[in-house]
């Protein structure tokens, strides 16, 4: 389903090809998320142990910090696992969690198969201006180069690494 977006709205659009079935990339960016999501993308009040996604509608985003609270950061509104998945980006523009979905963007990761073994994965992210004052600064930095442009590259990376690399570091 297509949804339309406001005059004021323009999503962030970012794509990657990666060397792998449509499965194994939704694992990765999922199951896996751990794995390539830095630690230096935190919104807490202390460092991130681990990065976690909860694989249903409903389910939280959230990093399990070293003092062992956990920061919640979106909640899946969407899951059709292999296809894709759609949560809702609970960050405001302070950088601080929004527990107000109203209040919260979107972001649409989506995984296409391609011809010779590859996976387009495509992530719009959208409704900015559920935000509220300030959201123009949200939607630069998540297109910047350490925005999503940077994390679809940490992804790719991981994904293209051989299946027997990726069991090593689990």
């Amino acid at each position: 389903m297509q949804t339309a977006t406001s005059e004021l709205e323009t999503p962030v659009r970012q794509s990657v090809r990666v060397r792998a079935s449509a499965e194994r990339a939704f694992r990765v960016y999922t199951e896996e998320f751990d794995s390539w999501w830095p630690r230096s993308h935190n919104i807490g009040s202390a460092p991130i142990d681990r990065t976690i996604i909860e694989g249903r509608v409903g389910g939280r985003c959230y990093g399990m910090q070293t003092d062992g609270l956990e920061c919640p950061w979106a909640t899946i509104l969407e899951w059709d696992p292999p296809r894709r998945f759609v949560m809702a980006w609970q960050i405001n523009p302070d950088w601080k969690y929004e527990p107000d979905l109203s209040k919260a963007s979107e972001v649409e990761v989506s995984f296409t198969p391609e011809h010779g073994g590859y996976t387009r994965v495509d992530l719009v992210h959208r409704y900015f201006e559920r935000h509220g004052e300030g959201f123009e600064k949200m939607q630069t930095a998540v297109n910047s180069p350490g925005g999503w442009p940077e994390l679809l590259q940490l992804f790719k990376r991981r994904v293209d690494e051989p299946e027997a690399s990726n069991a090593q570091k689990d």
